[in-house]
């Protein structure tokens, strides 16, 4: 396992580092997140340009490399105020839970379309009395001849409005033991009973959350995905890419924040020397790029594993990388607005916006108080809590 990159990989970050300064912060991100508006642009060309499918299989139309170059991707995008949330979503999960488990059917539709940005899905795990304990998950799916009928409620769903279609965790009844366990479904944005009601938020942001009300859907037999058996595989292959991307995207607002603070910093001057010659605002500065950079390499230490095919090992620093760098993401923009002072909370720097940003990663996908639950367990061996 290796840290040093290839050329091919420094490559990569120079052409999404290009595309990304193209669609800046505070002239392209920033306004549009403000008017709840899509970044459509952009998408469209990260998708033609190849980086939206890195990580999907060749001969569906993707580049055939890893998590790890997807992550890549993510992170040069945020560094630069353009993090793509959905990214996050249609390849980093759900294209590649249908590239290792998908039907041949179901790659042949769907990976071509999400490797080059044209078609997107949505994932659907979360419940109003579920939470963070995906085994209460109540959506079921059940056969009714040779279809599936899917009955259930999701909520704080991502990019549903964009989405051509929504991987719905649910699950289904084992006809050997009559218990209930995980499988995903296909569903169509446009199926027959399956209503996406908008969330209202408190924060700007260009995709938008919804609540999912699926009132028997009746889906083919093609829908689900895989093998019946074999969904709680299904489902971690696409939690550990999750938290991965979760954590780039982090660690790139975090890089933006301290470019900006760091910018100004070496300019302002109050007295004779500019502010960032004084130790109050340097060793913060200088402890935040600490912060980044370790948050960074457990991230790719995380991808590194993923892509070698230790999912155990992958799961574990993906966990710590995710908790990491949302909290090294979250000081580094606190430290950049109070770096700037009064103007670090003007509308034109629009650092308080990403600052809540940034915020949602500290909660989703998994909350940092369950990743401590998981290390305390998992990594030190402590009795569990719940």
């Amino acid at each position: 396992m290796s840290f040093i990159e290839t050329d091919v990989q420094k490559d990569l970050r120079a052409s999404v580092a290009r595309l990304g300064e193209r669609y800046s912060y505070t002239s392209y991100t920033l306004p549009r997140a403000r008017a709840g508006e899509p970044l459509t642009e952009l998408w469209n060309e990260a998708g033609k340009l190849g980086f939206l499918g890195v990580s999907l299989p060749e001969e569906y139309g993707g580049g055939g490399a890893g998590i790890y170059e997807l992550a890549l991707v993510e992170e040069e995008l945020s560094a630069r105020g353009a993090g793509l949330m959905m990214m996050v979503v249609s390849p980093a999960i759900c294209g590649t839970i249908l590239a290792r488990y998908g039907t041949g059917e179901q790659r042949r539709r769907w990976l071509p379309g999400l490797a080059d940005g044209s078609k997107i899905m949505a994932f659907g795990i979360t419940e109003p009395d579920a939470g963070s304990n995906s085994h209460q998950i109540t959506t079921t799916g059940r056969r009714d001849g040779d279809t599936w009928v899917v009955t259930g409620r999701k909520v704080f769903i991502t990019g549903v409005d964009r989405a051509d279609a929504v991987l719905i965790v649910a699950r289904t009844e084992d006809h050997r033991t009559g218990k209930l366990k995980p499988a995903l479904f296909i569903v169509p944005t446009g199926a027959e009973n399956f209503v996406a009601q908008p969330m209202e938020m408190d924060i700007a942001e260009p995709e938008h959350q919804f609540t999912l009300f699926l009132d028997d859907v009746r889906l083919p037999a093609g829908a689900l995905v895989g093998q019946q058996d074999a969904a709680l595989a299904q489902l971690f292959a696409g939690l550990n890419p999750e938290r991965i991307l979760g954590a780039a995207m982090a660690v790139g607002m975090g890089r933006y924040a301290l470019a900006q603070a760091v910018k100004y910093a070496s300019t302002r001057r109050v007295w004779k020397t500019p502010v960032g010659a004084h130790q109050g605002i340097a060793h913060p500065l200088a402890q935040t790029r600490i912060e980044l950079e370790l948050a960074r390499l457990m991230m790719q230490k995380a991808a590194a594993l993923y892509d070698s095919g230790d999912d155990t090992g992958a799961a574990e620093a993906a966990n710590m990388a995710k908790y990491a760098a949302a909290e090294a993401s979250i000081r580094a923009l606190e430290q950049a607005i109070q770096t700037h002072g009064g103007s670090g909370l003007t509308a034109e720097l629009g650092l308080s916006t990403m600052l809540a940003m940034a915020r949602i990663i500290r909660i989703a996908p998994v909350s940092r108080e369950m990743i401590l639950n998981f290390v305390a367990e998992h990594t030190l061996g402590l009795p569990k809590s719940y």
